[in-house]
């Protein structure tokens, strides 16, 4: 049976808390303000029903492994082709990978540290091993995944996170891109804009999320983000060695996702070829690191 205690790492300033049976997610990040009481930076875990297994949709923040948001029913590659199966319900296309839904291992912790390890030589068709690293650094958690290819045929990987921010009325969000893509009606990317990106969707300046819904993955990313939140004085600051991001934000919703990842949605499929598109082919043994940063000032 898979533990529902969380792992809770400290600093001078941040609190954060882990469950590595449940996809190794984060389930809160808070910031500790001066009179020691705890400010989510990213949304917390409110508590399932029952008191059973939550659903990763419901913590505050899982790893993408070993690719990011959806594929379009599996890929060819090498001549070959795999069939990936949906792994959510009522959603027709496989999502996020596989890391979100397994449980990790603790191989390492501490009072500021824990490195997370998954297992998948079974994998079809990805066999990986992936570690997951949260260190806290004074006011920033660092984030560090990394999977190595331990199958016998190189193949295209994808890493990124997805966390789940607060969203108040005054929240403004920091995030140059180049160019936006377009979703079609089955949520994949179908083609960019860029000299025409929508004025609601240029983040190169700060500016508040558009009313309406946005679902949609961000190219020429230059790897920075700021999030504030003028209601409590918080800004976060984002790093990340990847040159796209995608946020979700549901209108009038209370939350909203800015996940940093290296490549784009269904990147395995595009035209001219998966690495074309961010994702890296790693031959046997080969592996790929991506180091994700979250400042609170």
């Amino acid at each position: 049976m898979t533990s529902l205690a969380p792992l809770v790492l400290r600093s001078a300033q941040l609190s954060a808390a882990i469950l590595p049976g449940c996809g190794g997610a984060l389930s809160r990040l808070d910031w500790i303000g001066g009179d020691g009481a705890p400010v989510p930076v990213l949304r917390p875990y409110a508590g399932g029903a029952g008191g059973g297994m939550p659903r990763p949709n419901q913590l505050a923040c899982f790893p993408l492994v070993p690719w990011s948001n959806r594929m379009a029913a599996g890929f060819s590659y090498g001549g070959e082709r795999y069939a990936i199966a949906p792994n959510r319900e009522g959603d027709p296309f496989p999502m996020h990978g596989e890391g979100w839904l397994r449980p990790w291992t603790v191989a390492f912790q501490s009072a500021s540290q824990v490195l997370l390890m998954l297992e998948r030589r079974d994998g079809l068709p990805f066999s990986y091993r992936a570690s997951l690293d949260y260190a806290l650094r004074g006011n920033a958690l660092v984030v560090t995944l990394e999977v190595t290819n331990t199958g016998v045929l190189a193949l295209p990987f994808g890493l990124g996170l997805h966390p789940w921010m607060p969203r108040s009325p005054g929240t403004t969000l920091q995030a140059a891109a180049r160019s936006v893509w377009m979703a079609g009606a089955d949520k994949l990317p179908s083609h960019a804009h860029a000299q025409a990106m929508p004025e609601a969707w240029s983040f190169a300046l700060a500016r508040a999320l558009p009313q309406g819904p946005l679902d949609n993955v961000f190219e020429g990313w230059d790897g920075k983000a700021r999030i504030r939140w003028p209601e409590n004085g918080l800004t976060l600051s984002m790093a990340a060695d990847c040159g796209y991001y995608i946020v979700y934000a549901p209108a009038a919703g209370d939350f909203f996702c800015f996940e940093p990842v290296d490549h784009l949605i269904d990147a395995h499929n595009m035209a001219g070829g998966p690495a074309r598109h961010g994702l890296t082919i790693l031959a046997p043994g080969q592996r790929l690191r991506r180091t994700f940063s979250f400042t609170v000032t």
